[in-house]
């Protein structure tokens, strides 16, 4: 699967998809040590976005309908 921009990401992706890719940037600054950010806030929108997608695959998985919508 091709890499894919944020940009792409949010104008053609589901609002998982868009965490997902968010996921990974987050990721790559934490592990490339970004200096133009707090590492602490960095690393508290990474635990947020990858609770929100935890939250959100679980309502896939139920069959639940607010989670076919967002997903």
């Amino acid at each position: 699967m091709p890499v894919q921009t944020m940009l792409d990401v949010t104008m053609n992706g589901t609002r998982l998809d868009q965490l997902r890719a968010l996921a990974q940037v987050l990721a790559k600054s934490i592990d490339e040590g970004d200096e133009n950010h707090s590492m602490a806030q960095i690393t508290r929108q990474y635990r947020e976005t990858i609770a929100e997608i935890s939250v959100l695959e679980e309502m896939q998985d139920d069959g639940d309908e607010l989670g076919e919508i967002l997903g």
